[in-house]
């Protein structure tokens, strides 16, 4: 839980332990940001003290940045990780995002509740990119995998699921127990879709590799960092998932 602004000092030093929650510092004010992760690499260049992974940040190398704030989220990083930062004296601002509304309100409680700054620009234009998106037609029902060997696919109550709803696509696993489900190869060619949605994160599909697993089946090679990722790029998420997903046909 972080503190209301008034009762808190000013935050000069950021660690992101997210790659969409450093994406939108860097782009609301860049000097803030101490350390990031390896996978953090939006906007290009950025020039920052890596700190490891997101499932594997060095904690001691963190709190020797003497961070006035760690952004981290629920689904990224490991709980373990962010006890030990807490036990280290290091305040933890943790994110939940599981739908596009959330995602925005997150975004908003980051930057100014967590860091002090004037709401964005860039998020009020993101907001607006979406407020008009309505699918064409009826829902087209698809499968939607994140990881192969093992195969895994957004199951239920996930981000990304949201956001290729509202462009008109019904992930078939949306009602599993499990959000990210690890599903058998035959099962998913057996499951009714009508469609397969191929991001290139986390796991890397392209039109080598992926699409042959599905035959008969369009498949729409998509932007993981638009799919995925809570930040500036929903500015332009909608167009760009939009044209992929028509280029398959859909």
């Amino acid at each position: 839980m972080v503190p209301p602004r008034s009762s808190r000092p000013a935050v000069r030093r950021v660690v992101s332990l997210v790659p969409s929650l450093t994406e939108a510092v860097a782009a609301t004010e860049p000097g803030l940001l101490a350390g990031a992760t390896d996978w953090c690499d939006h906007p290009a260049g950025l020039d920052v003290v890596r700190i490891g992974g997101t499932k594997n940040p060095d904690t001691a190398r963190i709190a020797a940045l003497a961070p006035d704030l760690v952004l981290a989220n629920e689904e990224e990083n490991r709980a373990p990780d962010l006890g030990a930062l807490r036990a280290a004296g290091v305040e933890v601002l943790v994110t939940e995002v599981r739908t596009l509304p959330q995602a925005f309100a997150e975004l908003e409680r980051v930057l100014v509740r967590g860091c002090g700054l004037a709401r964005p620009a860039w998020l009020a234009d993101a907001e607006d990119a979406w407020r008009d998106v309505r699918a064409a037609g009826p829902a087209v029902p698809a499968v939607v995998p994140v990881w192969r060997r093992p195969w895994m696919v957004l199951g239920r109550d996930t981000f990304a699921g949201d956001v290729l709803a509202r462009l008109g696509v019904a992930n078939v696993h949306a009602g599993h127990p499990e959000r990210y489900p690890r599903i058998p190869l035959d099962e998913l060619n057996a499951c009714g879709a009508e469609l397969a949605v191929l991001p290139d994160e986390p796991y890397r599909f392209t039109r080598d590799d992926g699409p042959e697993s599905f035959p008969g089946l369009p498949c729409a090679l998509v932007s993981g960092r638009h799919l995925t990722w809570y930040g500036p790029s929903l500015r332009e998420a909608a167009e760009v998932l939009g044209a992929a997903l028509r280029a398959a046909g859909r």
